[in-house]
């Protein structure tokens, strides 16, 4: 028999698990903008690559297309963004983000950087880094 615990493989996984939870307390803890990761991340997306279709998003963040109804829906009816016609595909219908989104976006970019500097604060520049790397190639894998 493996023993796993000695290996790391447990050990990571409780790791992983606790860096998760805490992300998720921060977040929640110290969020007054009232939407969550997701949400963000899909103004991010719309603010950097321009109108996207839903079926786009669903791919990019890895949800549903009803998924991604759910998560517009409130962004929507807050005007952070507008549905507009593909102009390729005049049946096909876009994602936008607007000004008030853009705003929005620069006070969860603050956000996000507080609650970084909390949670990886005590590491250096290198380290942080290195972190990013691993990160990316987990999520690669």
């Amino acid at each position: 028999m493996i023993d796993r615990h000695n290996n790391g493989i447990t050990a990571l996984f409780e790791v992983a698990a606790a860096i998760e939870r805490k992300w998720a307390n921060e977040w929640n803890s110290h969020n007054n903008l009232g939407l969550s990761k997701t949400h963000i991340l899909l103004l991010d997306l719309l603010d950097s690559k321009g109108p996207l279709r839903p079926s786009d998003l669903a791919e990019t963040l890895h949800v549903t297309t009803g998924g991604v109804t759910v998560l517009t829906s409130k962004l929507l009816k807050a005007e952070y963004i507008k549905k507009t016609q593909n102009q390729s595909d005049r049946r096909a219908s876009q994602l936008e983000i607007t000004a008030e989104g853009k705003q929005l976006l620069e006070e969860a970019y603050e956000h996000i950087e507080a609650l970084v500097n909390r949670m990886f604060g005590m590491l250096t520049a290198d380290e942080l880094k290195t972190l990013q790397v691993i990160f990316m190639k987990c999520l690669q894998a």
